[in-house]
């Protein structure tokens, strides 16, 4: 079977599990190919496709995210190895990092936490950004933590990064100019995809029956600087109670929305 072929039929078979059935199957081919999306691409259709095709297509007919099956995510400016330890990092999430350069301007923010750091997606992202700034990203889980580290290296961050296994408390530090925070923010009884619940770590996902137990606990623990800034990822519908969290803690608030129009991060910093 050549390319051209290969792409056709596995776009008609992906159409079943996936909204984006040619992206899929373009990148799970150039991973089989060893080759990046773009040479796939520009190459000839008519090159003959390796066997280990077969089996990637049919672990993403499995629902298996292929992010996982391929290894990495893009994220901001950055590339990210994944693993099923971390969620994959998802657009949306680039509005906390977009909020943050809005509120800092000119400036740059000298100390950064990352509260729930996974693959280290808003930390290194952040680092990326601002080539002075120094992070800090916390994780409960040891195997997160080990992606995280490892992508740090690889972006050669690893100087300005560490990572810590520990929880919503380290908010308390106080000493942090920027606080990054993607919390599990999924109701418990939440219909998801089955390539999320079957694939994604549920202790990133899901929050109580509500998807605000976290919240409630980040919010009394969140210490800022004057002028610092904490940028919170939410669900769609979260914005007003999370909103309610902050402001009764004494902070201030602002929403911003993600780039379909919808909101995604609550802005919190301190009066006056």
């Amino acid at each position: 079977m050549t390319v051209a072929q290969a792409l056709r039929q596995a776009t008609r078979d992906l159409a079943a599990v996936s909204d984006t059935p040619r992206l899929d199957a373009e990148l799970l081919l150039a991973h089989a190919m060893g080759i990046s999306r773009e040479a796939l691409l520009l190459g000839s259709p008519e090159a003959v496709v390796p066997d280990a095709f077969r089996d990637l297509l049919a672990r993403r007919l499995g629902d298996e995210p292929v992010a996982y099956i391929v290894g990495h995510r893009a994220f901001w400016t950055i590339e990210l190895a994944v693993t099923p330890a971390v969620l994959i990092p998802r657009p949306d999430s680039e509005t906390l990092v977009e909020a943050a350069i809005a509120h800092f301007g000119l400036r740059a923010p000298q100390r950064i936490l990352d509260l729930g750091t996974g693959s280290g997606a808003l930390l290194l992202a952040a680092l990326d950004h601002w080539p002075t700034a120094q992070g800090l990203g916390v994780d409960r889980s040891a195997a997160a933590l080990g992606v995280a580290r490892a992508n740090a290296e690889r972006l050669g961050l690893s100087a300005r990064a560490q990572f810590l296994e520990a929880g919503w408390e380290t908010a308390a530090d106080g000493g942090y100019d920027l606080v990054l925070c993607n919390p599990p923010y999924i109701e418990a009884d939440a219909d998801l995809p089955a390539q999320v619940v079957r694939h994604e770590p549920a202790s990133a996902l899901f929050a109580g029956p509500d998807g605000l137990d976290d919240y409630r606990r980040i919010a009394p623990a969140l210490a800022l600087p004057a002028d610092g800034v904490a940028c919170v990822e939410i669900g769609a519908t979260q914005a007003h109670a999370v909103r309610a969290l902050f402001e009764g803690q004494g902070f201030l608030t602002q929403v911003k929305q993600d780039l379909a129009g919808r909101d995604r991060c609550v802005v919190v910093t301190r009066h006056g």
